[in-house]
């Protein structure tokens, strides 16, 4: 599989309240993004993910050990930003995009998007997920992206603050998980424009492809997979999911 995992690991975690970069905060005995490098290792990959660290990065680097490439984000101005840091550490023909506070996504969704990618010969390819309503277990995705088709294709990502009352109610969200044909990617990264946080987001590569006529593969994963930690109550429902 020409694929390498790219996963973005250099958030402080200011909302955790944690002396600890977010990424190792612990969930029942182990931190955060070790549930997710053990969805990872089931799945045969002929490159070292390359994980994209900042803040504290000589903690994440002192866990994780050598079994990684380490690529360092200078300051935190975006996703599109960290997955730039990278560039010049990803090898394979392809990258896949993940998060280090996201544990519970599973290795068989990971691979149907790979599949689906590579059926597709796909410059692009990511997973979407629908949720039933937006309280309890699933409030955290009111924040999200919605996912607006058009004959089944992807037309637009609107996210929530820019979203009409009708566009809200959308209940297909974008969790940001990402499949990049790595040259596309490198090619059109630059393009991402900055916005008015001053930070550059990966989700705009969406317009940048529908613009170019570049068709967006989508493959759906359960919401509670792409479960994000942002808070200690975050931290508490993902607890109880467990």
């Amino acid at each position: 599989m020409n694929t390498q995992f790219i996963i973005l690991a250099a958030g402080k975690g200011t909302r955790m309240n944690s002396a600890l970069p977010k990424v190792l905060v612990g969930l029942k005995g182990k931190p955060l993004i070790q549930h997710l490098l053990d969805s990872i290792r089931q799945i045969s990959h002929e490159h070292k993910p390359v994980i994209v660290v900042g803040h504290k990065y000589d903690l994440v680097q002192s866990y994780l050990g050598s079994n990684f490439i380490y690529a360092f984000q200078e300051g935190q101005l975006g996703t599109a930003h960290a997955v730039a840091s990278a560039e010049s550490k990803v090898e394979a023909e392809n990258a896949l995009v993940l998060y280090g506070d996201m544990p519970f996504v599973k290795s068989d969704s990971l691979k149907k998007l790979v599949d689906l990618h590579l059926k597709n010969e796909s410059m692009f390819s990511m997973l979407t997920t629908q949720v039933p309503n937006f309280e309890n277990e699933f409030s955290s995705f009111l924040g999200f992206g919605r996912i607006i088709r058009q004959n089944g294709k992807i037309s637009a990502i609107r996210e929530f603050v820019d979203a009409a009352e009708e566009e809200r109610q959308i209940k297909e969200v974008n969790p940001g998980i990402y499949l990049f044909n790595s040259k596309w990617l490198w090619e059109h990264l630059p393009q991402v424009p900055k916005n008015k946080h001053d930070e550059y987001y990966l989700t705009d590569l969406v317009e940048i492809a529908i613009k170019k006529n570049v068709p967006i593969a989508t493959a759906a994963i359960d919401p509670l997979e792409v479960f994000g930690i942002n808070t200690p109550a975050q931290l508490q429902q993902a607890e109880n999911l467990l």
